[in-house]
This record gives C-alpha cells, sequence and structure tokens, in this order.
C-alpha cells in the first residue's frame, strides 16, 4: 500500500518533491491468509458444481440454477441472475456482518454471468463490437472485485470451450462469450484448473483436477504446491496452498 499526499504542480514520475510518503512492506509468506482463489473449467456434466461441497463454510452465488447435484449439502445461496443481483451480493459479502460467518464465495459460472452481460449489452446497442467491448470491461472489473474479496477463498466455475490449431490438434481451455475475454481470463486467477474425466486401465471413470498444463489443456499453479493432478477436493487443495509443507 502506498500513501501520498498530493503535490500542487503535476510532477513527473520521478519527482517526488512535497510527497510525504509512507510504504507499507508486506510479507508474500501472507498471502494466502486472504484466502485462495481459483477458477475451474470443465465441460458439462464433469462436477464443477459438486467440488462447492469441498470448499470450507461456502455460499453460493448461482447463475445458473444448476444446483441439483448439492440437495444433500445444505449449502446457503443466492440467485444472481442480473448485474445488478450480482452487485447487491458483493455489496453484502464486503459489508454485511451475516456474510462474515463464510469463509468461501463459489459464483457458479462465470461463464453464464458474462453471456447475461453480453445480451444486456447487446439490446443497448446495435454495434456488436462495442456491446462485447462493454461486456468485456464490466467482466473484467467484476471478476477481480470478487476474486480481491479480502479474507475469503474464492472459487468461480467457467464452461469449457475446444478449438483447434493450425496443425489440426485440439485445445481445451475456459470458455467465455468472446475471444478477448477467453484469452483474458487465465491471467485473473493464480489458480487455473482443468476438471477432468477419464477412464482408466479398467475402465471405471475418474475425476481429477489438472493442475499443470500438457500443451493440450489450459491449467496452472501460480502457488508451486500443488501436484500436476489433485482430487477433487477444493477443500484439501486450498489446505495444500495455505499450509504448505517443506519440498524434498
Amino acid at each position: 500500500m502506498l500513501l501520498v499526499s498530493v503535490c500542487q504542480h503535476s510532477p513527473g514520475f520521478g519527482d517526488t518533491q512535497g510527497y510525504n510518503m509512507a510504504i507499507q512492506l508486506r510479507s508474500t509468506a501472507a498471502v494466502a491468509s486472504d484466502g485462495v482463489k481459483v477458477c475451474v473449467y470443465g465441460a458439462a456434466g464433469t462436477g464443477k458444481t459438486t467440488l462447492i461441497a469441498t470448499l470450507p463454510n461456502p455460499i453460493i452465488l448461482s447463475a445458473e440454477g444448476g444446483l441439483l447435484s448439492l440437495h444433500g449439502a445444505d449449502i446457503p445461496y443466492i440467485v444472481v441472475d442480473t448485474m445488478d443481483r450480482l452487485r447487491e451480493a458483493y455489496t453484502w459479502l464486503r459489508e454485511s456482518k451475516e456474510a462474515a460467518q463464510y469463509e468461501s464465495v463459489a459464483l457458479d459460472s462465470i461463464s453464464e454471468v458474462a453471456e447475461v452481460v453480453l445480451a444486456a449489452e447487446m439490446k443497448k446497442s446495435k454495434d456488436g463490437r462495442a456491446a462485447y467491448g462493454e461486456m468485456n470491461t464490466t467482466m473484467a472489473d467484476m471478476i477481480r472485485a470478487f476474486r480481491d474479496l479480502p479474507g475469503k477463498h474464492v472459487y468461480m466455475s467457467a464452461k469449457l470451450e475446444k478449438s483447434q490449431d493450425e496443425t489440426g490438434r485440439m485445445l481445451y481451455n475456459p470458455s467465455m462469450p468472446g475471444k478477448t475475454l477467453t484469452q483474458q481470463l487465465p491471467y485473473f486467477f493464480d489458480e487455473l484448473l482443468a476438471l477432468r474425466v477419464e477412464r482408466d486401465a479398467d475402465g471405471k471413470t475418474q475425476r481429477a483436477l489438472m493442475c499443470d498444463s500438457d500443451g493440450l489443456w489450459q491449467a496452472k499453479d501460480r502457488s508451486g504446491w500443488l501436484d500436476p493432478w489433485m482430487p477433487p477436493d477444493l477443500g484439501a487443495i486450498i489446505n495444500r496452498i495455505s499450509t504448505p509443507q517443506t519440498k524434498e
């Protein structure tokens, strides 16, 4: 944090005359104590919503309405089918004493929220490029705001997008409306994980979170504490990042 008193003139970047600077040093060791922020993407039916039940004491902001898989978990949720309701939920999370009891916030899903925003912008503008531009700005601001909620773990789910490169290889990444937002999304998060469902040698279905890219599936673990593959348990992942063990 950098606190300054404003000069009477307009200085250049290196001109500090007249500034009373108070610099607050922080330690990177405490970064995870402000909450782990993770985005998980995957195909429909892989269990992105079910992952919410593995979060510590969560509350759900539901934009999709597909919560049937959690009917036995008794998790509180707020419907956020418009941007106004999403803003109200954000203010409540930041300012309400009632919201302080929840350790985790799950936004399911940001792909759906972006589609709602785009539809609203398309109604307001006949210029498609302008509508996509407004959607990009709105979604970038929204994602940063929820990602930076202090003292809470934040989980955002996203749909899967498939594409082909120039050699014909299939590539997999989070899906958002428009090329620009799709390309920007991975940079918003320290943890971008792919929820994969595959069959093992015995033909049994296995679910796992892919934490490191293989060149085809996009994934990253900026903490450096996750294995390339992790069980589909966000609580375990949060614990691994928040209380890392000494590496051998």
